[in-house]
């Protein structure tokens, strides 16, 4: 934690070459479950200024469909990076890291599982947006089911790795996938898919904000990674951390980011 550097530390020249905004929803754009009306107007803001701005969720392909279509954003990676959709001549495009046929055997094995982490882990749900979902199972710890204590959360964990399956922690759910796909990559993709864009090549010109675990990929990646206040808690569950921190927690910190890269462009 005492490596994190303020959001005021990050240079006015890294803000000025800034071409694009990836960031978390969920206690990134959100605060207390409800999406922060100055972090949405922040959206407008950065693409308004030149931007390119992709939200990179762990949410359902269901929600990345409407996020695409109505939100002021350059296109939406979901489900932690198994599937992407964007908009091109006011039609959808969605594409996902998995053919349908492997998507399909995977759903049963997932719905086995789901069925095996419910019986052996008392309080525990299934997500309430998991019928949405195309590639992965969402367990919930505190969304909509009473906060679970940690070491629940690791025995979820637990579960999907004893049954061959990755999981990543967010700040309200734990996801479980097979196959190999991260956030990252499914932002390598995206923009590779619908920009033309190398993210290898171009990471020290786009900014990452996020909250949780299910991040540290893209906070190992990007130079200039930015957490939210509310970071801190997961901070121990991390072996990669963001180069800077936000003032405050969730959308709020978000709208923060975006002030301070707008202010320096």
């Amino acid at each position: 934690m005492a490596a994190l550097r303020s959001l005021t530390e990050l240079p006015p020249s890294t803000c000025a070459q800034i071409e694009g905004v990836l960031c978390d929803i969920d206690d990134t754009l959100t605060w207390e479950g409800r999406l922060v009306p100055g972090a949405f107007s922040a959206l407008h803001r950065l693409q308004g200024a030149g931007l390119k701005v992709v939200p990179v969720t762990g949410r359902p392909g269901g929600w990345v469909d409407q996020i695409a279509r109505l939100w002021p954003v350059d296109g939406v990676v979901g489900e932690n990076g198994g599937l992407w959709a964007y908009m091109r001549h006011g039609r959808m495009v969605r594409r996902f890291v998995q053919p349908e046929a492997e998507r399909r055997t995977h759903r049963e094995r997932l719905e086995e599982l789901a069925q095996t982490i419910l019986a052996r882990i008392p309080g525990t749900a299934l997500a309430s947006d998991q019928a949405y979902r195309d590639l992965d199972l969402a367990i919930d710890f505190c969304e909509d089911v009473p906060p679970l204590p940690p070491e629940a959360i690791d025995a979820i964990v637990a579960e999907f790795v004893r049954a061959g399956a990755t999981a990543k922690v967010s700040s309200i759910h734990v996801n479980g996938w097979y196959g190999r796909f991260d956030k990252l990559e499914g932002c390598r993709g995206l923009l590779r898919d619908a920009f033309g864009i190398d993210l290898d090549a171009a990471r020290h010109r786009w900014i990452y904000a996020g909250d949780s675990p299910n991040d540290e990929p893209m906070f190992a990646f990007f130079p200039h990674a930015v957490g939210v206040a509310n970071v801190r808690a997961f901070l121990d569950r991390m072996d990669a951390h963001p180069a800077y921190v936000t003032p405050s927690s969730g959308g709020h910190g978000f709208a923060e980011l975006a002030a301070h890269l707008l202010e320096h462009r």
